[in-house]
């Protein structure tokens, strides 16, 4: 037997095992390193987070990635060797995480990388009869495995787009096995550069469950923050709360079949960037609003739609309980303004039910490694946006 082959099935036999999840998102903000402890599988899964982190990207790095991300037409060389990059710079981040905490990568049993997200590309968005969904995500898993010594699984998104998905948000896999409450109707609402959720019916009935994208979250709001205001992104609301909301504007971000269609639905910043808020401003005739007013206008916009995504799951949202996570969630306008929208539910934050917020999303995918790994294969039935299938490709170290 292949030792590589041998030692996944110890892995695998373990009752325990330590797992890194890495997570990117499109805000490059860092890579969100988190350690935990995964033991037993499926509705049984045991979760324990030891250690957490997330590693700012330098300027080159983000230099080089938004030279290729959300854009139709791009270096076709610097995508080739960005892929190979970015999973070797991932994996200098892993090894001196570890060593802070004083963690040797013998230690470790799997690495769970998502990658970083280049462009999304579902059928609703592309509208070419020829092809179907698609997404991609760089950041080679061979060059993790080699680079750390440890056997990494990556680039999750692929099978479920070829199980008929869209390849997101697949949030629902974890939440369902780690979330779901019998008698209480939950939401797991991750507000990252899209806002996504996961709802989970109080009778957990699978056919019930389902995840979504409802649009923009921070990323049309961090795009303008970052062009007009020369920062990463708006914190705790400052400029935002400088503006007032435009009612002509705001009329125009929401015309937009996209927010008509039925859920489950994906989307990303290949739909919702600086040139859609342009052509809206162009629409309402408002292109000399002060930037203040347009940031002001942006928060409005991204919290209406997850407001009404959300009336939408459950008329009566009195008895809607939402766990919040995502940078979004830090930012308090948007919060407010979704309160607004939904006076009966009540929000917490993920740290309600155990886990850190921030690390939400890293956990979510050394989940997924775990069932890959150590999943049995008693089927269930596929619903709505969750095919029944295990994820990810298998790199081995050597």
């Amino acid at each position: 037997m292949n030792p590589n082959i041998e030692k996944l099935y110890q892995i695998a036999s373990k009752k325990e095992r330590i797992i890194i999840g890495l997570m990117s998102g499109t805000s490059l903000d860092g890579l969100d390193i988190a350690v935990a402890t995964l033991s037993g599988h499926g509705t049984n899964t045991g979760i324990k987070l030891l250690h957490f982190v997330t590693v700012p990207y330098s300027y080159e790095f983000k230099k080089y990635v938004t030279s290729i991300f959300s854009k139709k037409n791009v270096d076709l060389e610097m995508v080739c060797l960005l892929n190979e990059w970015i999973g070797l710079e991932h994996g200098k981040m892993i090894l001196q995480s570890l060593d802070s905490w004083n963690m040797k990568p013998g230690e470790i049993d799997i690495i769970a990388s998502h990658g970083q997200t280049i462009y999304h590309a579902p059928k609703t968005l592309h509208k070419n009869k020829f092809f179907g969904n698609g997404t991609l995500q760089i950041g080679d898993g061979d060059h993790i495995a080699v680079s750390t010594g440890i056997i990494t699984i990556s680039d999750f998104r692929q099978k479920h787009i070829a199980a008929g998905g869209e390849g997101a948000p697949l949030a629902a896999y974890g939440d369902y096995l780690i979330f779901g409450q019998p008698g209480e109707n939950r939401i797991l609402l991750n507000i990252g550069g899209i806002a996504n959720f996961t709802f989970l019916p109080a009778s957990l009935n699978r056919a019930e469950i389902f995840s979504t994208d409802t649009g923009p979250g921070n990323t049309m709001m961090d795009a303008f923050t970052r062009k007009y205001f020369k920062k990463e992104y708006d914190a705790n609301a400052e400029l935002a709360e400088q503006g007032k909301v435009v009612p002509l504007l705001l009329i125009a971000l929401e015309d937009h079949p996209f927010f008509f269609l039925d859920f489950p639905k994906t989307t990303g910043p290949e739909l919702f960037n600086l040139e859609y808020l342009e052509a809206a401003k162009i629409k309402a005739n408002c292109t000399d609003i002060s930037p203040y007013d347009c940031l002001r206008t942006l928060n409005q916009f991204s919290a209406n739609q997850i407001g009404m995504a959300l009336q939408k799951t459950l008329k009566d949202t009195g008895k809607l309980h939402i766990f919040s996570s995502g940078g979004g969630m830090h930012n308090p306008l948007l919060m407010k303004n979704i309160k607004k929208i939904l006076p009966g539910a009540n929000f917490y934050t993920t740290d309600k039910l155990g886990m850190l917020p921030d690390a939400k999303e890293a956990l979510l995918f050394a989940l997924l490694a775990n069932e890959t790994v150590a999943g049995n294969q008693q089927k269930q039935d596929s619903t709505n946006d969750i095919p029944d299938i295990s994820m990810g490709k298998i790199s081995f170290p050597v």
